[in-house]
């Protein structure tokens, strides 16, 4: 049995004189997924979040010489529940993602590493964009939602060719000490776990470390300390990435500015909760690729961003101590 929906509608009348203004609401409307019942009746299904942001719209509207009127009601019957759900269906707009998808794919092979990462930022931008609006998801969200995902797929095996995939194994304490003036191992043309697992390994496991870009995860040698691809000493265990399971590995986890990053390469390499910095360091990571000689280079310049962002994020962490302590 179908369960009725609570709604929100604002009644309204635009200003007439404002141009800009009945178009800036307009747009706003049309952001939020508002259905039309009518010239002047938009419909939303009802949460606390979207009736304050129809509030605030309809005292925005009044104060630039329109009316409106928030009213909130239950569909009658499931008759119309399913009228009004029609209204919300996103199918077209998701077939639309889904054709941008196919054209974008024909365009992967022989972009730039920033080139690429622009391309998908825009389509991640436009996927969630839908997403957000999708109130009553239907069988086009689903075919979208893989769609995107096998796209993702695509571009990651263009920037980072033999991701590994997550082991299911207990993460093991390991002595830092054990790992001195050690050969490291990973693919070559680094994207972002890889170059903070460098990073990391280098300035708080093995300041002598010795690195070996590889060709093929097949071509590490036996006595290589692997990182991040299939079959090596470090890698993805379960949700965590390789830069995390290193942090774990080497007790290195009760350092606040570490948790940071791990939190923000997570996020770039997997996806997950947004960090804010995330979108500045992959742009800074794709430009760093693209005029990097080598990984040696990649690596020394990408180093340089890291420390500064570790520096950031242990300086945040000490003044929200010191503010807890006040």
């Amino acid at each position: 049995m179908t369960t009725l929906t609570t709604w929100s509608l604002l009644v309204l009348t635009l200003p007439t004189e404002n141009a800009t203004a009945r178009m800036r609401f307009w747009r706003a409307l049309k952001a939020k997924g508002c259905a039309v019942l009518r010239d002047g009746i938009y419909l939303l299904p009802h949460t606390d979040e979207r009736e304050q942001m129809l509030r605030e719209l309809a005292v925005a509207i009044a104060d630039s010489g329109g009316t409106a009127y928030l009213l909130r009601a239950p569909s009658l019957d499931t008759a119309q529940e399913a009228e009004f759900r029609a209204l919300f269906d996103r199918s077209e707009d998701h077939a639309e993602f889904i054709r941008a998808l196919k054209d974008a794919r024909k365009t992967v092979a022989g972009q730039s590493a920033a080139d690429l990462t622009k391309l998908l930022r825009r389509l991640r931008k436009d996927y969630e964009t839908i997403v957000a609006i999708d109130y009553f998801p239907r069988d086009a969200a689903t075919r979208a939602e893989a769609a995107w995902q096998d796209f993702i797929g695509l571009v990651d095996t263009v920037l980072s060719p033999g991701e590994p995939h997550s082991a299911e194994c207990p993460i093991r304490s390991l002595s830092v000490s054990d790992y001195q003036a050690r050969t490291w191992a990973t693919r070559q043309h680094m994207w972002v776990d890889r170059v903070a697992s460098a990073w990391l390994i280098r300035r708080f496991i093995d300041r002598d470390a010795n690195f070996i870009w590889l060709t093929s995860p097949n071509a590490c040698p036996a006595n290589a300390l692997g990182f991040d691809f299939d079959g090596a000493a470090f890698t993805h265990v379960g949700e965590r990435v390789t830069f995390e399971v290193l942090i774990a590995s080497f007790g290195l986890d009760k350092d606040p500015a570490l948790l940071r990053l791990g939190e923000m390469v997570h996020a770039l390499d997997v996806g997950g909760a947004p960090v804010p910095e995330a979108i500045g360091f992959e742009a800074v990571m794709a430009g760093a690729r693209e005029r990097a000689a080598d990984d040696d280079q990649l690596l020394d310049d990408m180093s340089r961003v890291l420390d500064s962002l570790y520096t950031h994020f242990a300086s945040t962490a000490k003044s929200r101590d010191a503010g807890g302590r006040s």
